[in-house]
């Protein structure tokens, strides 16, 4: 247990972030003394300075204070998490990739600064002062912002909005997820009433954005392919009775499962005019999918990869996840060279999460003698075979708690990249949602801050409170 002593209480989560990925598996508390604890970490706000001091029993006090005036919340925040990290860097002998990056988009600060034309020198010369970021990570941001830019030129994305549908069924639910996710066989009778209360909030947001233009649309989950072709169907010809989808470059869905993918509901895809699927297996070793309970083998996946190609599917996604239970550089390097066999059009590397409520992290203990290793090395495995299958990296973000200090990676061929990825993770416009857990993601103008309008991740109170939902977008007002 990891003792954290704030005074006055200000900048928690920033101090928890760091703590946390310094010290990776250790739990903490904020201001309720422990005993007998791994380390203490004392952080006090005094008149002109931050003080801070790391020691346990065992370890000499690694101390340090940086002048602050506290005028300013962003800078005061950088001070500190700088002060914080190079103690914490000296006490552990580590540094993160990332350095005191915390938030969830790394590339979204270089990018507002291209913006402002700001030249890529002074950026990183800003980014590495401010953030402590490797040489790497640092590249990797500035490649990718400016590879957003050059994307979105051709889109009129400042005056549209993309849009989101939630269908938050599966087959199984993964050992790692914590995303809403109902198991469909239990389900299976309600679908239709659920899709009965999503269409009657796809109609509402219709009337309410009708004037506005409509760049990508998204339905994600969950595992969309979990319904039937003809729910697919009335799904999708709701979407379009609704909304105007002559102005949409982009139409996902994600496939997720392989085990719920048939050739009739991709045809149904083909027909509405999805022009982007994304099957994801995770990984391509049969033990691991075992132990993430996927419950689909290796097998399946090329042969649900088959039929998206056979009907005529030609932008197709996987996703992968470094870090998970058991697997080591070896079974990365396995899984991209099966991936490479498929040639599939677009790969996400996601790096393993530890997610509150996952049952990895809620049945930790049965899990405890697994390594879950993630490192520069092993995402350097994904990004050299991104390359052999001529991709490029396009969009990227990160969570926390993820193991190694990592982050997920969009790479995809020229032309075939998630464009509603960019556009979501990147902040570029508003995204409107519809669905159980579906988060409707509003921005300023500036696009520094957001809000969120969440509906209920229950599928039955969803369903019988879907008025509600609705009531929740309508005090809303346009601009």
């Amino acid at each position: 247990m990891i003792d954290i002593q704030i005074e006055p209480a200000q900048f928690e989560y920033d101090v928890q972030s760091l703590v946390q990925a310094f010290y990776t598996g250790h739990p903490f508390k904020i201001n309720d003394r422990v005993e007998n604890s791994y380390r203490k970490i004392s952080v006090k706000y005094e008149k002109n300075k931050i003080c801070i001091s790391v020691w346990s029993k065992e370890k000499e006090p690694v101390e340090g204070e940086m002048f602050c005036d506290f005028s300013d919340r962003r800078e005061t925040k950088n001070i500190l998490k700088k002060l914080l990290y190079n103690l914490l860097s000296a006490d552990t002998k580590e540094k993160l990739p990332w350095g005191t990056l915390t938030g969830i988009r790394p590339s979204k600060i270089p990018e507002m600064m291209l913006e402002e034309d700001i030249s890529r020198k002074e950026i990183m010369s800003y980014m590495k002062e401010t953030y402590l970021i490797s040489d790497e990570k640092l590249n990797l941001a500035m490649d990718i912002a400016g590879r957003e830019r050059q994307i979105l030129s051709k889109i009129n994305y400042k005056h549209g909005f993309s849009l989101y549908v939630g269908i938050p069924f599966c087959p199984t639910t993964c050992l790692y997820c914590s995303f809403t996710s109902f198991p469909i066989e239990k389900y299976r009778k309600k679908v239709d009433l659920y899709l009965d209360a999503v269409i009657k909030e796809i109609k509402y947001l219709g009337i309410k954005l009708k004037n506005r233009e409509l760049n990508t649309v998204y339905i994600g989950g969950g595992t969309p392919t979990t319904l039937e072709p003809n729910q697919l169907d009335r799904l999708i010809n709701a979407l379009k009775d609704n909304f105007d989808f002559s102005t949409v470059v982009e139409f996902t869905v994600e496939a997720g499962r392989p085990d719920s993918i048939t050739e009739d509901k991709i045809m149904v895809l083909k027909k509405h005019g999805v022009n982007r699927i994304s099957i994801n297996p995770q990984t391509m070793n049969e033990k691991t999918l075992e132990i993430i309970g996927r419950k689909h083998t290796v097998s399946q996946v090329k042969e649900a990869f088959a039929i998206a190609r056979k009907c005529g599917m030609d932008n197709i996604n996987m996703d992968f996840i470094v870090g998970l239970p058991g697997e080591n550089a070896q079974m990365v390097k396995y899984s991209m060279e099966e991936a490479l066999k498929l040639n599939p059009d677009g790969i996400t590397v996601h790096s393993l999460a530890l997610k509150r409520a996952s049952r990895l992290n809620v049945e930790k203990d049965r899990y405890s003698d697994m390594t879950m290793e993630n490192s520069s090395r092993l995402m350097k495995i994904t990004e050299e075979y991104a390359g052999k299958m001529k991709m490029v990296p396009y969009y990227m973000y990160r969570q926390k708690n993820m193991v190694g200090n990592q982050e997920n990676v969009g790479y995809s061929k020229v032309g075939k990249e998630g464009i509603y990825n960019i556009l979501m993770m990147g902040d570029y416009q508003n995204v409107w949602a519809a669905g159980a857990g579906a988060v409707t993601k509003l921005l300023s103008k500036d696009r520094k801050e957001g809000k969120r309008i969440d509906t209920l991740k229950n599928v039955d109170l969803y369903i019988d409170r879907i008025d509600e939902m609705i009531e929740r977008k309508k005090v809303v007002k346009l601009d």
